[in-house]
């Protein structure tokens, strides 16, 4: 009697589990659908349901710098250099430090650097400085510093980088 059971239970899963198909195998009407495998190539990339490597080949308009050419980028991870980094992604467009003590002892800075633009502009970066203050090794406070430092910062880093593109363009002469 059970085989009997069992048989009917797995009947029941199959029968629902083709019920459930119903709509996925729809098809839509043919006028909708191009023939032509390039034309349904172009119609999946333009629905985003496929890819084009158009302008991967020969073209030099692209937005994308990489980030050893971007002197704003390069100068702001050498005014940082003395620093241990925590993350660094430049196509997120990030800098963050470790914290950071230099000498003392219950007083560290953590230092992030959010790129806005690849221009070099005073309002290109967004630096936020961090600083906690220990008065034991559980006991930490931690506040946004709003102080001279991220001026400094800001002004280092966009000097460096005028710099660096300045360097840039004479060796592309």
């Amino acid at each position: 009697m059970k085989l009997k059971n069992l048989k009917i239970l797995l009947f029941f899963m199959l029968a629902l589990s083709l019920t459930s198909c119903n709509g996925f195998f729809e098809s839509s009407p043919s006028r909708d659908n191009p023939t032509n495998a390039r034309d349904r190539a172009k119609k999946n990339v333009a629905e985003g349901r496929g890819v084009s490597l158009k302008g991967l080949r020969g073209s030099k308009n692209t937005g994308y710098e990489f980030s050893t050419s971007n002197p704003l980028w390069r100068a702001s991870l050498e005014t940082l250099d003395f620093m241990p980094l925590t993350s660094v992604n430049y196509s997120g467009g990030i800098i963050i430090t470790d914290w950071y003590s230099d000498s003392v002892q219950n007083e560290s800075l953590k230092i992030t650097i959010r790129f806005l633009s690849n221009e070099i502009a005073s309002n290109s970066l967004k630096i936020i400085v961090h600083e906690k203050k220990c008065a034991s090794l559980n006991n930490c406070i931690v506040k946004e510093l709003n102080s001279t430092i991220k001026d400094e910062l800001n002004l280092s880093i966009l000097k460096r980088a005028k710099f660096l593109e300045k360097e840039q363009k004479k060796t592309k002469k």
